[in-house]
């Protein structure tokens, strides 16, 4: 059975409660697989990108026949902005049908008029969003070109710059190490493993550390960051005085080098390996 996520930021967890601690976020719009009934009220459901856990159940849309009609659909994400508003009406004075946060995915409808693109939320509801705010919804690398496709990693990854660390977090709301990185390449059109180590069947292999390039991943211990180029690599970390997303560098010479990270880097891992 297939579900719609209903909600803004859906949470993971283990167990059946919301007293434990959050896995992973599931945002508005995918579509997920249901595995099994968890317990009353939850469900535990798999996603897109293969992570597994238990949500609630009111937070999804339930029903293989909405979910297939719902993936039918033209598509865009929320990119350009942390949060946007979906609007009864094209103008900023319209009744709050819903608030979105980036990642978050909604049908389109027609051509943006106006500034303002009207959309479909997936309970069928018609609403609009300011046009800017939304991105390409890719589900192939959004270009052939390597290059091009490293700056948009990055570019993707900056995002998220002034986003506080949450554990599990993968939102503007609050995000994790792998919930960065992840949601980077997710917003390109590609899907890697959403915890911070290197796994057979993603699209992530280790590469030797003088082949780092810009878009490449820095792994140390339980943590995973993004290499920027020019010696930088940014990441979400909850080192006291950082707080989230924040810049690194590998130069001992920097005023930003962190040698306690630099001397516990144990693999590099690359996409286009």
């Amino acid at each position: 059975m297939k579900a719609i996520v209903n909600t803004a930021v859906c949470c993971m967890y283990n167990q059946p409660t919301h007293a434990c601690t959050v896995e992973d976020e599931v945002l508005y719009g995918m579509v997920v697989d249901i595995l099994e009934q968890a317990a009353p009220g939850w469900v535990k459901i798999r996603t897109h990108y293969r992570y597994e856990g238990i949500v609630p159940e009111d937070d999804l849309i339930i029903g293989d026949e909405a979910a297939e009609s719902w993936a039918e659909l033209p598509k865009k994400i929320i990119r350009n902005k942390n949060c946007c508003d979906v609007l009864d009406a094209p103008k900023v004075q319209g009744v709050h049908l819903a608030q979105l946060v980036r990642g978050c995915v909604v049908a389109v409808i027609g051509e943006p008029e106006d500034g303002w693109q009207s959309v479909l939320l997936a309970d069928g509801r018609k609403g609009y969003v300011m046009a800017g705010i939304l991105g390409e919804h890719f589900t192939a690398p959004c270009s052939n070109d390597e290059n091009a496709l490293r700056d948009a990693l990055v570019e993707a990854a900056m995002l998220y710059q002034g986003t506080h660390y949450r554990w599990g977090g993968k939102s503007p709301m609050g995000i994790d190490c792998s919930g960065m990185v992840s949601m980077a390449y997710m917003l390109c059109g590609i899907l890697i493993y959403r915890d911070a180590n290197i796994v057979e069947g993603f699209p992530i292999r280790e590469i030797p550390r003088e082949q780092l390039k810009k878009g490449d991943l820095l792994f140390f211990p339980g943590h995973v960051a993004m290499y920027m180029g020019d010696g930088l690599y940014c990441h979400s970390t909850a080192h006291a005085g950082d707080d989230g997303f924040t810049l690194n560098s590998l130069d001992p010479a920097s005023p930003i080098y962190r040698e306690d990270l630099v001397n516990r880097i144990t693999q590099i891992g690359s996409y286009f390996a």
